[in-house]
């Protein structure tokens, strides 16, 4: 299949595109740089910017963001990561701004369609996740369960070992 500059490749429920997953990569000696986001900043973003963190023992700079944020971190994500030895209860939703994405390398969307802003030179995919939003903790475990193997493979990706 012959890939135009901005197609989307759609594969494994993870949707890229073709330009600007290429690029961005960190320069050499340099940490790099991933933003989470998703709707509310409540769940799945919450969750892979704290697998993130953890998995990768500070090498990457983390951020996460929403584009309409939530009052506060949904409690069966807390108590699903809780279960992983992950403490995320003082976390709190933070909006979405164009600084966040600028000071990034990499940006990931999780289910906020096309409210997070473009820069050419970025890294974008779109992890194609259920929303945790209202579910109980046996619904967000596979959620949380996707997630982790995300951010393991992305680790790979950008040539960051697993620090635990």
């Amino acid at each position: 299949m012959s890939v135009e500059p901005n197609d989307r490749v759609e594969s494994n429920d993870r949707v890229e595109w073709s330009e600007r997953s290429a690029a961005a990569a960190p320069s050499e000696g340099s940490r790099p740089s991933v933003l989470f986001v998703c709707v509310h900043n409540a769940g799945r973003s919450q969750m892979a910017a704290a697998y993130l963190t953890h998995l990768s023992g500070g090498a990457v700079e983390v951020r996460s963001a929403g584009s309409a944020p939530g009052a506060h971190v949904n409690p069966s994500a807390v108590a699903a990561m809780a279960e992983e030895g992950i403490d995320i209860s003082a976390e709190q939703p933070k909006i979405l701004t164009t600084q966040a994405v600028q000071v990034s390398d990499v940006v990931i969307t999780m289910g906020c369609g096309d409210t997070c802003p473009y820069f050419p030179g970025k890294r974008y995919e779109d992890w194609v996740l259920d929303d945790p939003a209202g579910q109980g903790i046996e619904a967000v475990r596979p959620i949380r369960d996707e997630i982790r193997s995300r951010v393991l493979t992305l680790l790979g990706e950008l040539g960051v070992d697993q620090a635990v």
